[in-house]
């Protein structure tokens, strides 16, 4: 990951950065060229996203707050009130495709910035032994 000239920009929330899909370095630029594809560079501050790598954990943490979310309202709605299972599939489907959709893109977002602020990188075991 490229640190370069990082002291000619302003310090960046990595956390409003990230929710808002911006440049973890300049704030400005767009990180996402697709709904989740990340670009390859930023358009303003020209920032190299090769060390951009989420894997698999947005889409981990988004699994599990939609799922919580959605399970835990469709039982507090059938406790309650005790509706049709058509009105659970029309309220809760929907509900359960949409919920992960609107989150992953800035849980990606974020992960990604927290790593260029945090310096995250690779984990490297030398053959020397240091």
């Amino acid at each position: 990951m490229t640190q370069d000239s990082d002291a000619t920009f302003p310090p960046v929330s990595p956390i409003r950065a990230g929710l808002l899909g911006r440049c973890p370095r300049c704030g400005r630029g767009r990180l996402f060229s697709g709904f989740l594809a990340v670009a390859p560079r930023c358009g303003h501050c020209g920032l190299d996203f090769s060390f951009a790598s989420a894997g698999d954990g947005p889409a981990v943490f988004v699994t599990l707050i939609a799922g919580f979310i959605v399970a835990g309202g469709a039982l507090a709605v059938e406790v309650l009130f005790e509706p049709p299972i058509w009105a659970h599939a029309l309220i809760w489907l929907p509900l359960g495709v949409l919920a992960p959709l609107m989150l992953l893109r800035p849980a990606k977002g974020l992960l990604i910035t927290l790593q260029y602020h945090n310096r995250a990188e690779e984990g490297r075991l030398s053959i020397d032994g240091r």
